[in-house]
């Protein structure tokens, strides 16, 4: 409704918004336009009748008149058509029925348009629920008049009155006029509203082509993203891989004790940077929704003496007090979940704690909250005597590249990851990280988590065992052929020297379609295979080995190395038909292990 439209108002424009629809519009302006005609329509008959000395008639009509103009000024006012069309209705109905009943006792042309009148404007002004019902109210009664006027059943005791022609011309002409006008004006309506939709259904459809634009843009920017961080990841990796891979090298030669300090913080700076970059793309692997989890047995207190034994010397070293406590309910316990992101998650917290806590103590605690022989719920807590943090604090820090401020990012520095990954790997899992934290005085990170428990007796760890190769004994590595495939001369010259501490003198190809051209005039036990190369890359080089006729060759088990970090490398690794994956930098026992096994598979 518009507020602006005063009581001395008279213009239909003034009382249209565009906030009515196109029917509601409609409706307004056959009210105002049909008011009009009525108005125009009845003044004629008053003065007919009264020229006509029928003064009683001519006096109703006023009535009817003085009640067309108030209702019309009112909706010029107040455009309230709704009960505008009520009134009209309930006037139209008493008009009717009291002609047929009273007034003129009979059914004529007039009556007929009248109900035909009150039938179209119920339905178009009220809708299907009124419509019918002053249709009924009007056509049940003119039909039992007729019925009753048919069997001579219908005396009252007043005298019908006389109509002459040119009033009912005038009422005829009248009532015609305003069904044509009804009709036509909503015709009107109907074809605007048609016009409407189809406009807005080409504008949805232009949204949602613009929408298919914007996504498929998204898509682009995500598979940009992920590209570039897979190369980026490659381009820091790879000189990481040497650096990390020269400092094992010169830490096997027997260094002295000085030279020995020199590697160790050597090797200590290239795994902050590596743990740097893997924060960064194993939080965009979380947020890509490429988190798969795995379902594998193992036993809580070898992981976390796994999990702590590393970070024990990072606190003593610190000068920290380290205590692990583990619930020895949990001691024999086979479980199945995923240790590599429990170790993640684990690793993460412990390292927030030692890394925040300047002096004093890092406790590590698990608990087995409830055992329902089945299943365990197990409760992991990490708390230090740190920093701490402030309450206004607690909703961020779990946010990505957050940490509680910028004076704590430059003195203890991080990505500030490590806790967002953590949360998202609990969310994934359907599990709540609870934060209990004092300015000043330390912190308590610590979560539930729920594992199936197997059936399986956990074997008595053995004390002093040592690791037995299932495979090719190390003597014998000597006499592998192993073929390398790599672009990049600093890591050739790397593998060559890890190769030459195991006997081995390895073949290099410098590219992938070399690789096989070297595989088909030679003989090879193993290939490991980069999978970014220049003419040929590692995965179409590792799928033409497998189409080769010798069968021999065509099943030489070959390892991918890469510093690659896309999501789906592993599954196109093993599509293009190779064996295994060693993501550089590699860890030399790593690398060796797997070249034992998959050739004493094959062999």
């Amino acid at each position: 409704m518009n507020r602006d439209v005063g009581f001395f108002n008279f213009s239909v424009n003034k009382i249209l918004t565009r906030e009515q629809t196109i029917l509601d519009q409609a409706r307004i302006r056959l009210l105002y336009y049909g008011l009009w005609l009525a108005i125009i329509a009845v003044s004629a008959l008053v003065v007919n009748i009264y020229l006509d000395h029928q003064y009683l008639l001519a006096f109703t009509t006023l009535i009817l008149l003085v009640s067309f103009i108030i209702l019309f000024k009112y909706l010029t006012f107040r455009p309230r058509w709704g009960i505008i069309s009520h009134i009209l209705l309930v006037m139209a109905t008493m008009v009717n029925l009291t002609n047929v009943f009273i007034t003129l006792q009979t059914v004529d042309i007039i009556t007929a348009q009248i109900v035909l009148l009150i039938i179209i404007f119920s339905f178009y002004m009220l809708g299907q629920a009124s419509g019918m019902f002053y249709s009924l109210m009007n056509l049940i009664p003119v039909l039992l008049f007729l019925i009753l006027e048919y069997d001579n059943n219908y005396v009252i005791g007043i005298k019908p009155m006389t109509i002459d022609e040119s009033t009912i011309i005038i009422a005829v002409c009248a009532n015609f006029i305003l069904i044509i006008f009804m009709h036509s004006h909503f015709y009107t309506a109907f074809i605007k509203s048609m016009k409407q939709l189809r406009a807005t259904a080409e504008e949805r459809g232009n949204l949602n082509v613009e929408l298919e634009k914007v996504i498929e843009k998204a898509e682009k920017s995500a598979q940009a993203k992920s590209e570039f961080l897979s190369i980026m990841s490659h381009e820091i990796r790879t000189p990481l891989n040497a650096v990390i891979g020269m400092g094992n090298l010169l830490m096997m030669g027997n260094p002295r004790p000085d030279q020995r300090d020199n590697l160790d913080i050597l090797k200590f700076s290239a795994n902050n940077l590596l743990a740097l970059v893997n924060d960064v793309l194993d939080f965009n692997k979380i947020e890509a929704g490429k988190v798969v989890f795995e379902n594998i047995k193992f036993k809580i207190p070898d992981l976390m003496q796994n999990v702590c034994g590393g970070l024990r010397l990072k606190a003593e070293e610190k000068e920290l007090e380290f205590r692990v406590s583990i619930d020895s309910s949990l001691k024999n316990k086979v479980v199945i979940g995923d240790p590599t992101r429990l170790t993640q998650i684990i690793f993460n917290l412990i390292s927030n704690a030692i890394k925040f806590t300047p002096s004093g103590n890092v406790w590590v605690n698990v608990k087995c909250v409830e055992d329902r022989h089945n299943i365990v719920n197990v409760n992991f807590s990490v708390k230090d005597t740190g920093i701490g943090i402030e309450k206004e604090s607690l909703a961020t820090i779990f946010e990505p590249f957050t940490q509680e401020s910028i004076s704590t990012t430059r003195q203890y520095g991080g990505t500030g990851l490590g806790l967002a990954i953590v949360k998202r790997l609990l969310e994934l899992q359907g599990l709540h990280m609870e934060v209990q934290s004092t300015l000043g005085e330390g912190s308590e990170f610590s979560f539930d988590m729920e594992f199936p428990v197997s059936t399986e007796v956990a074997p008595a760890p053995e004390e002093n065992d040592q690791p037995v190769s299932v495979a090719t004994p190390i003597d014998s590595m000597s006499q592998l052929r192993v073929l390398i495939a790599e672009d990049n001369m600093v890591n050739v010259m790397l593998m060559k020297k890890l190769f030459s501490k195991w006997g081995i003198t390895p073949t290099i190809a410098e590219n992938g379609e070399r690789a096989i051209e070297m595989v088909q005039y030679g003989n090879f036990d193993i290939i490991l295979m980069d999978l970014q190369m220049p003419v040929l890359n590692g995965f179409d080089a590792a799928t033409e080995i497998r189409k080769m006729r010798d069968p021999r060759k065509a099943n030489i088990p070959i390892i991918a190395l890469t510093a690659s970090a896309l999501f789906d490398i592993k599954e196109r690794v093993f599509n293009s038909g190779m064996n295994d994956y060693v993501s550089k930098p590699f860890k030399p026992d790593e690398l060796k292990e797997k070249i034992q096994n998959l050739v004493a598979t094959i062999s």
